[in-house]
């Protein structure tokens, strides 16, 4: 949507005075807005400028993990509890650069852990429309917020990392510029907050990590008292495919297995020693553009096996 087609009441800075990292009904809104009020927000990196591009194996193991960096909250006048916020994602905005990284394997996170002993990052140039990747690889660039939510009504503070019935960190890829999310609302003037910026993720997100960026987020936020949803919804128009792919041919790998998450867990593994056997990756670069650009899908849910499928556009390598 043009900035034409909107104007926009607010600019929020992502000064500290504005930046939180535990959700909490009970933090003061750092800004009150009206019912369909548009605002224009920055939101700092997940990790809050801990990591740098110059940064090291020894700048990962050092680095903390304390909650995502959120830019918020925000009030939205007469959105009560029962109520449905409505939040139009008007425009998403990346810089030039971004990071992705996995952790240590004691640390026991991401979906692969035990098979990387050592943390490990990949800096990203950032063009308008790609992201540069070892060997020619690039990966087409959607930018979107990880986390968009409301304050919950449980007494906090509370974590922002797992996604809530009010929104949060669910890492949805889809809730880029076009979408609008829908969330229910749990205590008084929503208590709205944004950021997690990604400027691509695949579906998944298996090494813990998208494309990690600063991002600019603009934002409708609407008080709906005429729906009642008990959980997130959200109406978009994609992107539904792998990135890059594009009408083009995908390669693929499924995983099968007694539940979904060892279904994509062998999925990845597998797609992880394609990419080393055939494109010539190491592990380490594999499992990164793994997190970065493929799709999991459900394929079987219903039999006694599930079947869960790994989806790479073979766009993203140069042509031989």
């Amino acid at each position: 949507m043009s900035e034409s087609e909107y104007d926009v009441a607010f600019d929020l800075s992502d000064s500290d005075a504005h930046v939180h990292k535990r959700w909490d009904r009970d933090r003061d809104p750092v800004l009150e807005v009206s019912s369909r009020d548009v605002v224009r927000v920055d939101c700092r990196d997940a990790d809050d400028g801990q990591l740098h591009e110059g940064m090291t194996v020894e700048d990962l193991r050092e680095h903390s993990i304390v909650g995502h960096a959120l830019t918020g909250p925000i009030a939205v006048e007469g959105c009560e509890p029962g109520d449905v916020l409505q939040v139009d994602v008007l425009d998403v905005e990346h810089g030039d650069w971004g990071y992705t990284h996995f952790r240590p394997a004691e640390e026991g996170v991401g979906l692969l852990p035990e098979e990387f002993d050592d943390p490990w990052a990949y800096i990203w140039d950032l063009g308008e429309d790609n992201g540069h990747f070892v060997d020619g690889i690039e990966v087409p660039l959607d930018p979107f917020p990880g986390v968009l939510g409301v304050a919950p009504d449980a007494a906090g503070p509370h974590s922002t990392s797992p996604p809530r019935r009010v929104g949060g960190n669910m890492d949805v890829k889809h809730l880029t510029e076009g979408a609008t999310l829908f969330l229910p609302v749990e205590v008084e003037n929503a208590l709205f907050s944004v950021g997690d910026g990604h400027a691509a993720q695949g579906d998944g997100e298996v090494c813990i990590a998208g494309i990690e960026a600063p991002i600019n987020v603009t934002v409708r936020l609407t008080a709906r008292r005429d729906l009642s949803i008990d959980r997130p919804q959200f109406r978009t128009d994609g992107p539904f495919e792998p990135a890059g792919l594009d009408g083009g041919a995908a390669i693929a790998t499924s995983g099968v297995g007694g539940d979904l998450y060892e279904a994509a867990r062998s999925a990845v593994r597998q797609l992880i020693d394609r990419l080393e056997r055939e494109r010539g990756l190491d592990r380490r670069e594999a499992y990164v553009l793994c997190s970065v650009a493929a799709d999991l899908k459900i394929n079987e849910l219903v039999n006694p096996n599930t079947v869960v499928s790994a989806y790479l556009a073979e766009r993203l390598f140069p042509e031989e």
